[in-house]
């Protein structure tokens, strides 16, 4: 990181991030090509979960290259100045990478979605529809690195 003033070096603060930000965005490489898709997840115990579709572009890519980036940030706001260029953002945010597998065992699937739906504020119990799981899929990304970085006066 070049500058080392804004490196979040906490790890209970990265956890944070990582555990209450709304959107993570994957990174994902297709024929040298860059592709960024934005995704609802839950973090727990290194891993991210994502719940998809078992068909599409992104899982098309998975298949073929399961390594990933990631990026996610919490609490930003747009700083404005008087002067043109003092303009700046005040953010927190982390970005990595690792390893995503696709896991359809039923089972892992509830445990995906439970967290998921958990973290977005679900109270109710959760059932799920059987032909609703039979149609998606859990995909678990284990986090083999990540930093964090912040912006502004925290």
């Amino acid at each position: 990181m070049r500058r080392l003033d804004k490196q979040i070096t906490d790890p209970d603060l990265i956890n944070t991030i990582l555990e209450k930000s709304d959107i993570c965005r994957l990174g994902l490489v297709e024929n040298n090509e860059a592709y960024i898709v934005p995704v609802n997840f839950a973090w727990s115990e290194g891993i991210i979960y994502i719940h998809t579709a078992q068909q599409g572009r992104k899982m098309n890519i998975i298949r073929a290259n399961n390594r990933v980036s990631f990026e996610m940030e919490l609490h930003h706001e747009i700083v404005e100045s008087e002067i043109t260029c003092g303009w700046t953002a005040k953010y927190r945010s982390v970005m990595g990478k690792g390893t995503i597998t696709i896991d359809d065992n039923p089972t892992s699937k509830k445990r995906g979605l439970d967290l998921i739906m958990r973290k977005y504020g679900a109270t109710m119990e959760l059932n799920y529809d059987e032909k609703v799981l039979s149609r998606m899929t859990i995909l678990k990304l284990e986090i083999e690195s990540v930093t964090g970085k912040q912006s502004g006066e925290w």
